[in-house]
């Protein structure tokens, strides 16, 4: 019997009666004549609700609380299915991330997955029931509960199919598949039928909802093959596998945004050996992710270095750079909110000349100034005015001949 691992998300279980569809979907792929294990995330809605509740109570909640507090979200989850499918008259089983075998390192909010061992899921697979996992949650190896942070539940479902060796893993989504951009954004956005771990990995890097980037790193790092598809409907998704030959036949196959960034510079920065390493060694200390980095060129003996972050790390990244600056001898720190990020991916890159020269054209017709830039082998990236990230992504998904 195959090994078949299905996560949904908050959507996707955002109701009893969408909780009772997830199991009756869940239970038709049993009857098939597989091994199912389910990963859920919390309902919708309800880990905003457990945050705001924190708030109400300490300003600044510790994050081991909040770990303990937000993964009771995914918890009530896995309950409410169990009993859904038991209903149906299939039997059922509830694990949280520690009781699935899923260790992680100690870091709150944030934890990274060591090891899985899978015994109970196997148990009770062999005793031929569905067993239902807590997404986005596991513990250390000194039972301390972690959450793995955003994407928590995608990252689950894929180090699962990994570890029980799963001949299939199915994210299910409130979309269809990977699209070209956001749908919500460029309405003549289309479904992707194949993509490669190496774009996915890109465009979920840049912004792209459907999947966070950790996930993919770990499918790629273990070869595991999945599809992103709708729970609410029948249709083929999108393959995110391995690249195989003809895949470089496409230029550009995709356009990713990311709303909510900040941009950090700091001014007047020693031009010495080091102090780049000084700057983002202690951003790192403080768990601070920082995204895209320019260095300007030495004049007089200082250059200015900048990055981009999510506006959210700016709280935790404020303190850290004004220490740093004044260790370094540096002029000072600005922090500018109100720009976003535009991506496009592809590695057909790699064999096609020209695609900087044409992005760069397609936003300066527009209007669009770049403030920064940011390039890899199969993506680049600019930095714009958040106001102007919308049109700006019309404007390139069109010039790439991108719509469906």
């Amino acid at each position: 019997m195959a090994i078949i691992v299905q996560k949904y998300g908050g959507t996707s279980v955002g109701s009893p009666e969408r909780i009772k569809n997830v199991a009756r979907r869940v239970l038709e792929t049993q009857q098939a004549g597989h091994k199912v294990v389910v990963v859920v995330s919390a309902m919708s809605g309800v880990t905003d609700s457990l945050i705001k509740l924190s708030r109400e109570v300490c300003t600044q909640p510790s994050e081991r609380e909040m770990d303990v507090l937000l993964s009771t979200g995914e918890q009530t989850t896995i309950a409410l299915l169990a009993m859904a499918l038991q209903g149906l008259g299939t039997p059922a089983v509830s694990l949280t991330g520690a009781q699935a075998g899923i260790v992680t390192d100690g870091v709150h909010t944030k934890a990274k997955i060591f090891n899985i061992t899978p015994k109970q899921i196997h148990s009770h697979l062999d005793a031929g029931a569905i067993v239902i996992v807590a997404g986005f949650q596991g513990q250390t190896p000194d039972g301390e509960i972690t959450t793995l942070g955003r994407g928590g539940s995608d990252l689950t479902a894929i180090a699962l199919a990994a570890a029980l060796k799963a001949d299939k893993c199915e994210i299910f989504t409130d979309v269809d598949g990977v699209y070209t951009c956001d749908p919500r954004i460029v309405p003549d956005a289309r479904k992707i039928d194949t993509i490669s771990y190496e774009e996915m990995l890109e465009m979920a890097s840049s912004g792209s909802k459907v999947m966070q980037s950790r996930s993919v790193e770990f499918a790629n790092k273990f070869d595991v093959l999945f599809e992103v598809r709708s729970s609410f409907n029948q249709n083929p998704g999108t393959i995110v596998k391995a690249e195989t030959p003809g895949m470089e036949d496409v230029v550009i196959r995709g356009v990713s945004i990311e709303r909510n960034q900040a941009k950090v510079t700091i001014e007047g920065v020693p031009d010495k050996t080091g102090t780049a390493a000084k700057i983002f060694n202690a951003l790192a200390a403080a768990n601070v992710v920082v995204d895209v980095i320019v260095q300007t060129a030495p004049h007089e003996g200082t250059t200015d270095i900048s990055f981009t972050t999510n506006s959210d790390e700016l709280v935790k990244a404020g303190p850290v750079l004004k220490a740093v600056a004044a260790e370094i001898g540096a002029l000072g720190v600005t922090q500018t909110a109100g720009v976003a990020k535009l991506s496009v991916v592809g590695i057909g890159m790699r064999s096609h000349s020209g695609v900087a020269a044409k992005l760069f054209n397609l936003l300066a017709a527009c209007g669009f100034n770049i403030q920064m830039i940011s390039t890899s082998e199969i993506k680049i990236a600019v930095i714009l005015d958040e106001d102007s990230i919308a049109a700006a992504a019309k404007a390139v998904h069109a010039g790439f001949g991108l719509a469906g």
